[in-house]
């Protein structure tokens, strides 16, 4: 039955277009929302990874004598979590100098979220 000039509103057709436009846009505003507070989260946790790196690379750097060359690992806590740090300690070529390579991450992962590589004298 087709309206008269005077009544004026929408149609059912119209206002489950309008509701379905809406619904998406609300939905793209969710996922957006998801998105942020999960990069976040990995924000923080390489935040936290780089505390125990620069506490790592300090100790190394810091130290009166230098690591012994090779592999040691341990773990930290920094920021109410554990985390598990490698340290690789090798010869360069020039001797007086030695390289350390520091790795940090989440105790069960093996993928590293932070990692950095010194030089320091060897003597």
């Amino acid at each position: 039955m087709p309206r008269a000039p005077s009544e004026a509103g929408f149609t059912l057709i119209e206002l489950l277009v309008a509701l379905a436009i809406f619904s998406l846009a609300v939905l793209a505003l969710l996922n957006l929302a998801g998105e942020n507070t999960r990069a976040g989260g990995r924000l923080a946790d390489r935040v936290l990874a780089e505390v125990v790196l620069d506490n790592r690379a300090v100790e190394a750097m810091a130290s009166a004598t230098p690591p012994a060359i090779g592999r040691s690992s341990g773990i930290e806590a920094a920021g109410g979590r554990a985390w598990a740090w490698t340290r690789q300690v090798s010869r360069t070529a020039d001797p007086a100098i030695v390289r350390v390579d520091i790795a940090v991450a989440a105790p069960r992962s093996s993928a590293p979220l932070a990692w950095a590589s010194l030089f320091r004298g060897a003597r």
